[in-house]
């Protein structure tokens, strides 16, 4: 076989080839597309949800202490004598070392500028984020960190714990799941149609709203020897959502 013959075969069999594999290709396509279909016909979605208002019984804040020196070392040495002290009245309250972490230290030049840019002082500030479950005691947290030295406390949040909400979840399920199935089965009844069983589903989970109290440093100080500092954590808001597919006849 000569080989001009050769090359003319060899083309021949590269386009039987290529058309094979072109065929193969609609033909697993159209396979996946009438599954797709099918997966999807004779079946109907409906979302549910469930809510329920609960009192936070997490509460995050911070306590932090600034001050001023003439030098850097002076500022830190001075900040930090303070905040032991503000760490051990939290420590004398019963708050364990797990519910204190520092957050913020800082120490850094005080500039002046009136002319050119000086540094005039130093400023050193350190602060704890506490995490507790102790809701009694934060006006008494406050109070005594204050007392202790404490001048820069910051925004109060409340929420709800992953405990509470382990023992809210099951009951916001059935409730969720109750909801999709009762609409479920209005909108089936409405187009004629049976729920027999369930395709798929899936849950998403609201952890509830943050609720904030701003802890005013300045209007305190006016109100000084007045009643203990006053804390509410009002209402959160823990929430459920279900997806169901539903198969219909």
């Amino acid at each position: 076989m000569s080989q001009e013959n050769k090359n003319d075969k060899s083309y021949y069999v590269i386009i039987a080839l290529s058309v094979v594999l072109v065929l193969m290709s609609a033909t697993i396509y159209a396979i996946s597309q009438s599954g797709s279909e099918k997966d999807t016909e004779n079946t109907i979605s409906m979302s549910g949800y469930s809510e329920q208002k609960v009192v936070p019984d997490t509460a995050t804040l911070s306590i932090g202490v600034v001050v001023q020196s003439a030098t850097a070392k002076e500022a830190s040495d001075e900040n930090a004598a303070l905040m032991s002290a503000v760490i051990a009245e939290l420590k004398a309250m019963g708050l364990q070392d797990k519910e204190i972490q520092t957050s913020y230290v800082s120490v850094s030049p005080v500039y002046n500028y009136d002319t050119a840019q000086t540094i005039t002082g130093y400023s050193a500030s350190n602060s704890v984020q506490i995490t507790t479950t102790k809701l009694d005691n934060l006006s008494e947290i406050i109070d005594r960190s204050t007392a202790a030295g404490a001048n820069d406390i910051g925004r109060i949040s409340f929420s709800v714990s992953d405990d509470m909400q382990k023992q809210l979840r099951e009951d916001l399920m059935n409730e969720a799941v109750a909801d999709a199935s009762s609409k479920a089965t209005t909108l089936a009844k409405s187009l004629g149609v049976e729920i027999t069983g369930v395709q798929t589903s899936s849950v998403s989970e609201n952890s509830g709203s943050r609720v904030y109290y701003e802890y005013d440093m300045a209007t305190e100080a006016k109100s000084a020897g007045a009643a203990s500092t006053p804390i509410q954590p009002g209402e959160s808001t823990v929430s459920m959502s279900v997806q169901v597919t539903y198969y219909i006849e």
